[in-house]
């Protein structure tokens, strides 16, 4: 555990004294906001570094070795390199489109062109995650919920992840419709059938190149959504499981907020889910109260994976030792572990 007595944040802010080149400014005037700048050099980078290596993996000439290298470079790139940036610059531009009317179109290429070779199906993300994880706040209506699991257990996320891998795009496309919701549910089903019936034509050029760079992604990208969400949700107070600052947690002083864009503010973001991803640390810092009145968990060094692996190993002094102590809230050690594991308690329907 360690004291919040004049925190210091290292997460990324924006830095209004930038110096910008021509590039810079032909992008900025053709974004809705020049904080978005870093996105377009990532897009960059991932379109002529990754999408090709996806694209020689169908021509039917490389074979072999060859074809074997391109595949490990792929899946190297694909996962260790841009995968945690680009899904999180999915996750920021789904809550707010980056591009103005001068290149509205770009709009459409992270989740129709980018995405689906990380594995996301078009329209699905944005889909889920703004029109109904958002609305539903991880309570009884909401399809990822997390609260009627054990959420130290392994076998309860096995459960969990089982249940919304093979459910999930039926069930939401069932929960628009019930909502009357029928654009929603059409962009749903319009998208996962785009993926599946891309990568069935896809199948007579190469089928080995369709599950190296299309299917094994989507296996991937599912699982670590799964295992985010559970992490940010696995803390939930029974008796007030609606409150944002209890039912969430934070991740603050880690390299992962640096890379992925201030994911680690994850309470903030329910609070604000239009909030900049550079205003989060202020948002932190100026309702400081209000995260310790309501003992809200802040973990210091550490991102969500680390969460979940303390989690499913049980490692609960571990994690206390990465909780921030704002005002003085907790008086103990033991205190901060109590609470985590009355937060981790399954929740009865």
């Amino acid at each position: 555990m360690t004291s919040a007595h004049n925190l210091t944040l290292t997460d990324p802010v924006f830095n209004p004294h930038i110096a910008y080149n021509r590039f810079d400014k032909f992008w900025i005037s053709r974004l809705k906001d020049e904080r978005d700048l870093p996105f377009v050099y990532l897009t960059i980078k991932i379109t002529i570094f990754m999408l090709p290596l996806g694209i020689l993996l169908f021509i039917p000439s490389i074979t072999g070795w060859l074809w074997w290298a391109i595949v490990f470079a792929y899946h190297f790139v694909n996962n260790f390199v841009f995968k945690g940036p680009f899904g999180l610059m999915l996750h920021c531009t789904s809550h707010r489109p980056w591009f103005n009317e001068k290149m509205n179109w770009m709009n459409h290429y992270l989740p129709w062109v980018v995405g689906p070779f990380f594995g996301q199906t078009p329209e699905t993300y944005s889909a889920h995650h703004l029109a109904m994880h958002h609305r539903e706040n991880n309570l009884e209506d909401d399809l990822s919920s997390t609260m009627h699991y054990q959420r130290d257990s392994f076998v309860g996320f096995l459960k969990y992840f089982g249940s919304f891998f093979f459910t999930v795009i039926p069930t939401l496309a069932l929960y628009f419709d019930n909502k009357d919701q029928l654009k929603l549910r059409n962009r749903v089903i319009r998208g996962e059938l785009f993926f599946w019936l891309v990568c069935g034509a896809l199948c007579f050029v190469r089928w080995q190149a369709v599950l190296a760079v299309f299917v094994i992604p989507l296996l991937i990208s599912r699982l670590i959504m799964m295992v985010g969400n559970w992490a940010q949700h696995s803390f939930v107070d029974a008796d007030d499981p609606g409150n944002f600052y209890k039912n969430s947690v934070t991740c603050i002083n880690t390299k992962y907020n640096n890379k992925c864009w201030n994911d680690g503010y994850h309470i903030s973001h329910h609070i604000k889910p239009n909030l900049h991803w550079t205003l989060h640390p202020e948002h932190l810092l100026t309702n400081i109260n209000e995260y310790a009145e309501n003992k809200a968990l802040v973990f210091e060094g550490i991102h969500f994976l680390h969460v979940w692996w303390y989690l499913m190993t049980n490692n609960y002094e571990s994690l206390a030792k990465r909780v921030v102590n704002l005002n003085g809230m907790f008086s103990s050690q033991e205190e901060v572990i109590a609470l985590m594991k009355a937060r981790t308690r399954k929740i009865e329907r």
